[in-house]
């Protein structure tokens, strides 16, 4: 891992929890999910500041994307639509949490878990 990558390298946040919580249908309150969550560290990807995360896993470091497992979207304070994606890796364990908005803008209000559309 590079310097630059390294600087980027934090826990989870409080609003990306309940965010992962909602897309994977689990309560986030539960003590159980949230200790799992908080045993993560995360990469900011770049993605001209849309918010993707990028799991980070010392165990394996040829990990690769696996199959998306939740999907959902929902509209920015811009109007512009927002999808976003869990993705996980070959093995099965989280890999991204991945925000695309359709015209590559930065995101404007990060989503909460009310605002979402799941898609199934």
């Amino acid at each position: 891992m590079n310097e630059a990558s390294h600087e980027r390298r934090r826990r989870l946040r409080p609003e990306e929890i309940a965010l992962i919580a909602k897309l994977l249908k689990t309560d986030s309150t539960k003590s159980a999910f949230r200790a799992v969550c908080s045993d993560y560290h995360v990469q900011e990807m770049s993605d001209g500041g849309m918010g993707s995360v990028r799991f980070l896993a010392p165990f394996d470091a040829n990990r690769r994307f696996g199959d998306e497992i939740a999907k959902a979207e929902y509209v920015d304070q811009d109007g512009v639509m927002v999808s976003i994606t869990i993705n996980a890796d070959q093995h099965g364990d989280l890999y991204e949490l991945d925000f695309w908005k359709t015209n590559f803008s930065p995101l404007i209000r990060y989503p909460e878990p009310s605002h979402l559309r799941i898609i199934d």
